[in-house]
C-alpha cells in the first residue's frame, strides 16, 4: 500500500498551504512551553536551563527587517538549544514606548483639528491604548510569521499591571537609598514634544552654518548661536595660558555687549582647550553641559534665556518673545553696529542635537527633574557579580563596568566592549522623568509640603501624584525579571534567572543593555544575561540604510508572502556576521526559496529510494567515509552556532546540502540503486537516509517550517515532531525506517 505521505512531494512545494498550519499546530500542542514539554516528557524537568527575553518591539506601527531579522537569529538560537534538550524558555512582548507611541497618536488626532489638551489626560490615553492594542495585534502576527517559537502563554507588555507593580516597585526601592533624586538640573528639551529627552534620544545632524567673532571686551569669543549669550557674564581662559596670566580668577570687567553695559567676571578653568581659537570662551550655564559643569565647579549664577517654546526670555530685552532663528541676523546686525563684530565664517560645520522623535532642536534648560545618581555610593546587600562583594559599597556606574570586565557578561562581538566602556565612563545622572502622559507615571504623591512615594497610592484626602511619567527605559530594563514575575518570588524567577542571552542590536548598546545591567545589578545583586549577542543593521543590496525616501524598503511580510518564511530567515543570517550590517535584496530571498525547494526534491528522491531499505546494514568503506564526513559536519555546525557563528554554521549547511549531497551523493548513488549489487544498495540507503535525517535536524533552527513539513513524511516508529527531536550529536544505529 503507497504511503500517502510521500505524494506530498509530487508537486512544488508551496509554503502558503504549509506555514500557518504548521505553526498553529506548534503553538496549540505547547511545544513552545517549557512547562509542557516537561509534561509530555519531551524534556526532562532537571534539565539545564536555556531562556532569552524577546526585545520587545515598540508598538508604534509593524514590524522591519531589523526586528526580521532579530527574530530569525534568537529562534535559531531557541530551536538550537530546545533540541539539545535544554528546557528552553523565549518569552515575548512589546513595549509601549512612550514617547514614540503619544507622538504617533498626536499626529494623528492632529489631523482632526485637536490636540492632547483639547481632549484631556483621561481622554487622551483612550486613544493611545486604542492605537497600541492595534499595533500589537500586528506585531504579534508578524512574529508568528516569521516561525518564532516564543511562550506565547508568557507574553508581557511594559505597561501592563504586572510591569506596573516591577516599575514602581523598583522605583520607592532605588528611592529609598537616595539612588532616585528630584534635582534641578541641565536637561535636554524638546521644544515641539514639550518634555525631556535623554543623551541617548538624541540625534546629531551635520550642518552647514555661520560662525561669529565678536568683540568681548578686551577678548574675542566666537559662538555659533549669538542669541545664547545675553546673560554670558563670566569668561573662562584656562589658568596656564599665558596669554592672559595678567587676569586673575576673580577679577571683574567693564564692558559693551548686546543690550548695553555689563560686568564681566574671569574664571580660570582648565575645562577650557586654550588651542581652540583664541583660548576664550564665555559660558551659558543654562544652555549648555560642559558650561552648567563649570558653573557647578565654581558656583556661577545662571540664567534662562530661551523658553519651553524656544523664544526668547525678557532677559534678551528688545528680543523677547522672539524665536531664537528669527532673532540670529538680528542679533548680530546690532552687535555689528556696534563695532563688536569681528568676522563671520560662513562655512562652519557642526553637530546639531535634535530630538529623534519629533526632529526639533534640541534646547538644553535648567530644570527640576527626577534622576538616577550613577555615581553615588550605596552598599549592596547582595551580589554574585564577581569583584563586587555582598556588602561593600559600590555605584551604579561601577556595576555596570564590573558586570563585563569581571566576565560576568560576554559581549558579542568583542569590540563593542569599548564602545561600552566608552558609554559608561562619560555617562551622566540618567535624568527619567518626561512630560507626557503615556507611560508609567511617577510613584510619587504631593499633599502640601508631604511627599510620598509608594508602589500604591496614599492613604487620605488631598494627595496628588506627579503628573510626569517615567523614561521608557526604566520600564524596559527590567525586562529581564519583571518578565519572570519579579517582585514577587516565582519558580520562573528561579529557574530562568538570569537568561542566558540577550540578542539585540547593536544601536541600543547603551539604551538598554546598559541599563538592563544596571537593573539587575542593583535590585537583584546579579547581571541580567550571560551573553549579549549584537547583530548588525539589515541596509539594501548598494549599502544604503532602508528608507521611505530612497524608496527601498523590504517588508518582511511581503517577502514571506512571495518566498515563504524559510527563505526570508535564511536570506537575514547568511553572511551576516555578528555585529555587522547585511545587505540584502529580492533576488537574494529569491535564491534562498530555491534552497527549499531543492530541499524538497531531495526529500523526494531519498524517500523513493530508501523506501525498502534495512533498519541498519555494514557500510561499504566509501558509505563509512560519507558517515564520517557528517559526523564532522555535525561537530562544526554545533561549535559554530554555539560560538554564535550562526551566518559560518548556515553556510556549512547550505553549501554540504546543496553542493555535496544533493549535486554529489545523491547523483553517485543513482547507479548504485540501479545497478549495485545489493549490499552496495543497502548500505548507500542506509548512509542516505542518515544523512537525509541529520541533514533535516540541522537545518531545522534555520529553515523550521520546510525541514518540519519533509520531516513529517518519514516513516519513523515513535517518531517525535522535529521541534522536539534530539540533536544530532554522533551517528547511532539507524532505526529510522520501518
Amino acid at each position: 500500500m503507497a504511503d500517502t505521505r510521500r505524494e506530498k512531494f509530487n508537486t512544488p512545494y508551496d509554503p502558503k498551504k504549509v506555514e500557518e498550519a504548521l505553526y498553529k499546530r506548534w503553538e496549540e500542542g505547547g511545544f513552545f512551553n517549557p512547562d509542557v514539554l516537561v509534561q509530555k516528557g519531551f524534556t526532562a524537568p532537571d534539565a539545564e536551563s536555556f531562556s532569552i527575553v524577546l526585545p520587545p518591539p515598540n508598538v508604534t506601527g509593524t514590524l522591519h527587517l531589523g526586528h526580521a531579522a532579530m527574530l530569525a537569529v534568537e529562534d535559531i538560537l531557541v530551536r538550537f538549544e530546545r533540541m539539545r534538550g535544554k528546557r528552553t524558555l523565549w518569552i515575548p512582548g512589546t513595549d509601549h514606548a512612550a514617547i514614540a507611541t503619544q507622538s504617533k497618536v498626536e499626529k494623528i488626532i492632529e489631523k482632526e483639528g485637536v490636540r492632547r489638551n483639547d481632549l484631556g489626560r483621561d481622554a487622551f490615553l483612550a486613544r493611545v491604548n486604542q492605537f497600541a492594542q492595534e499595533s500589537h495585534d500586528t506585531i504579534v502576527n508578524q512574529v508568528r510569521r516569521m516561525g518564532s517559537s516564543v511562550d506565547w502563554s508568557r507574553e508581557a507588555y511594559t505597561l501592563d499591571a504586572p510591569r506596573m507593580t516591577a516599575v514602581y516597585t523598583a522605583f520607592k526601592s532605588m528611592y529609598d537609598v537616595g539612588l532616585i533624586f528630584q534635582g534641578k538640573r541641565l536637561v535636554n528639551w524638546d521644544p515641539k514634544g514639550q518634555t525631556v529627552i535623554s543623551d541617548d534620544e538624541i540625534v546629531y545632524k551635520e550642518e552647514k552654518t555661520k560662525f561669529y567673532y565678536f568683540k568681548y571686551g578686551p577678548f574675542t569669543i566666537g559662538t555659533a548661536r549669538p542669541e545664547t549669550k545675553f546673560a554670558d557674564t563670566y569668561v573662562v581662559m584656562h589658568p596656564d595660558d599665558a596669554r592672559y596670566k595678567e587676569y586673575v580668577h576673580g577679577q571683574t570687567l567693564e564692558i559693551e555687549w548686546i543690550n548695553g553695559p555689563m560686568t564681566a567676571t574671569i574664571i580660570k578653568d582648565a575645562a577650557v582647550n586654550p588651542e581652540f581659537g583664541t583660548g576664550i570662551m564665555t559660558i551659558t550655564p543654562w544652555h549648555s553641559a560642559v558650561d552648567f559643569d563649570m558653573a557647578e565647579r565654581h558656583d556661577l549664577h545662571g540664567e534662562q534665556i530661551i523658553d519651553l517654546y524656544g523664544k526668547l526670555l525678557p532677559v534678551a530685552g528688545e528680543f523677547a518673545g522672539m524665536k531664537i532663528k528669527d532673532a540670529r541676523d538680528t542679533i548680530v546686525e546690532k552687535l555689528d553696529a556696534k563695532g563688536l563684530l569681528v568676522e563671520i565664517d560662513e562655512n562652519y560645520m557642526h553637530n546639531v542635537a535634535t530630538a529623534e522623535r519629533t526632529g526639533a532642536v534640541i534646547e538644553p534648560q535648567v530644570m527640576k527633574q527626577w534622576f538616577v545618581a550613577v555615581n553615588k555610593e550605596f552598599v549592596i546587600p547582595h551580589s554574585e557579580i564577581p569583584g563586587i562583594a555582598s556588602g561593600s559599597k559600590t555605584t551604579l556606574k561601577e556595576i555596570m563596568r564590573t558586570a563585563v570586565t569581571s566576565g560576568a557578561i560576554k559581549i558579542v562581538p568583542e569590540r563593542f566592549e569599548k564602545i561600552y566602556f566608552h558609554w559608561i565612563d562619560n555617562l551622566r545622572d540618567w535624568c527619567i522623568s518626561r512630560q507626557i502622559w503615556f507611560g508609567h507615571r511617577i510613584p510619587v504623591w504631593y499633599r502640601g509640603n508631604e511627599l510620598y512615594c509608594g508602589v500604591t497610592a496614599p492613604e487620605g484626602d488631598g494627595w496628588e501624584q506627579d503628573p510626569d511619567t517615567l523614561d521608557t527605559w526604566f520600564s524596559s530594563g527590567l525586562w529581564t525579571f519583571s518578565t519572570l514575575g519579579w517582585p514577587e518570588k516565582t519558580n520562573d524567577f528561579a529557574t530562568y534567572h538570569p537568561t542566558a542571552l540577550l540578542e539585540t542590536g547593536y544601536d541600543i548598546l547603551f539604551f538598554w543593555v546598559a541599563r538592563m545591567i544596571l537593573m539587575s545589578g542593583f535590585h537583584l545583586g546579579t547581571v541580567p544575561f550571560k551573553n549579549v549577542y549584537l547583530h548588525g543593521l539589515v541596509r539594501d543590496e548598494k549599502g544604503r540604510k532602508m528608507s521611505k525616501s530612497l524608496g527601498n524598503i523590504i517588508d518582511p511580510i511581503d517577502m514571506i508572502e512571495k518566498y515563504g518564511t524559510d527563505a526570508v530567515r535564511l536570506a537575514l543570517i547568511m553572511g551576516a556576521a555578528p555585529g555587522n550590517d547585511v545587505k540584502l535584496s529580492e533576488d537574494r530571498i529569491r535564491g534562498y526559496k530555491h534552497f527549499a525547494n531543492k530541499l524538497w526534491n531531495i526529500a523526494r528522491f531519498v524517500l523513493e529510494n530508501t523506501a525498502d531499505a534495512p533498519a541498519d546494514a555494514p557500510l561499504t568503506d566509501e558509505d563509512k567515509k560519507l558517515s564520517d564526513e557528517c559526523t564532522a559536519l555535525i561537530t562544526d555546525v554545533t561549535a559554530d552556532i554555539e560560538q554564535f557563528q550562526l551566518y559560518i554554521a548556515a553556510e556549512k549547511l547550505y553549501h554540504y546540502v546543496w553542493d555535496r549531497f544533493a549535486s554529489e551523493i545523491i547523483e553517485q548513488s543513482k547507479p548504485i540503486f540501479r545497478e549495485g549489487d545489493a549490499d552496495s544498495k543497502r548500505s548507500r540507503q542506509v548512509v542516505m537516509r542518515q544523512i537525509f535525517i541529520d541533514s533535516l535536524k540541522l537545518l531545522h533552527p534555520f529553515m523550521p517550517f520546510v525541514t518540519e513539513e519533509i520531516y513529517d513524511a518519514v516513516p519513523i516508529p515513535d517518531k517525535k515532531p522535529l521541534i522536539v527531536e534530539q540533536w544530532p550529536a554522533r551517528h547511532m544505529p539507524n532505526t529510522l525506517f520501518p
